[in-house]
């Protein structure tokens, strides 16, 4: 083998374990979503969304929370902006129903900044926040496109699992300028919001299963009962 075969050949090695680890990196970074699903019901159709527990577990816990109580029922997105982001409005300020109590002790509490290396791709739900990094409360955005800008700024703590099509929707509604934000010219509203647990479905289905091979199992039992002892 003369000597620029031997560098080909180095290079060609090298360049594969840079694409080796390059692509190690990125399967790193996507993280597992969690069992529960949450879905906003909004009237320009529902989106579904999942949490990231094992990346943001204080941010996943307290927005989950919000859901359980109500919360961002009413709610709306205050910002629409083509490929970049469709922001929910902080729930205290955001919501044509008034809040009880308990709904507005966890709806003025402030998450710790949970940064992470994921990255801020469509679908990503990542909290919004003031300059203070651990000044997060209960706005989000879902994201309409990638923005590597925003990597490692703002915390990362689930992703839309469904509903797509109802994220197109909203970057068609009208937009107007209010300095940084752009913001849509009607009302997008969350009639509701409700939860399940992925899991719970399966065990469900289990449980069809089993009932139906006990019920088949009664039936044999009765038929050698009846035939053993008429």
């Amino acid at each position: 083998m003369c000597s620029s075969e031997r560098v080909s050949i180095a290079i060609a090695i090298a360049c594969m374990s840079l694409l080796s680890g390059a692509i190690s990196g990125a399967i790193a970074t996507v993280p597992a979503l969690g069992s529960t699903r949450v879905v906003f019901q909004t009237n320009y159709g529902d989106i579904e969304f999942g949490f990231y527990p094992s990346v943001a577990p204080k941010t996943v816990e307290h927005i989950f929370k919000l859901v359980r109580l109500g919360c961002y029922n009413t709610n709306h997105f205050f910002r629409v902006d083509k490929g970049f982001v469709a922001q929910v409005a902080d729930v205290a300020g955001g919501r044509t129903a008034p809040m009880n109590e308990v709904q507005r002790l966890e709806a003025e509490k402030t998450i710790v900044g949970e940064f992470s290396d994921v990255k801020h791709v469509r679908g990503i739900l990542s909290m919004g926040r003031y300059s203070d990094p651990d000044s997060a409360q209960s706005s989000f955005s879902m994201l309409l496109g990638d923005a590597p800008h925003l990597d490692g700024q703002y915390a990362i703590f689930g992703k839309v699992t469904k509903g797509d099509e109802t994220l197109r929707k909203l970057e068609q509604v009208p937009t107007r300028t209010e300095g940084i934000f752009v913001m849509p010219t009607e009302r997008i509203t969350i009639l509701s919001t409700y939860y399940y647990d992925t899991e719970a479905e399966t065990c469900e289905d289990d449980r069809l299963i089993l009932k139906r091979r006990l019920a088949a199992s009664a039936v044999e039992i009765e038929k050698q009962r009846m035939k053993c002892f008429p």
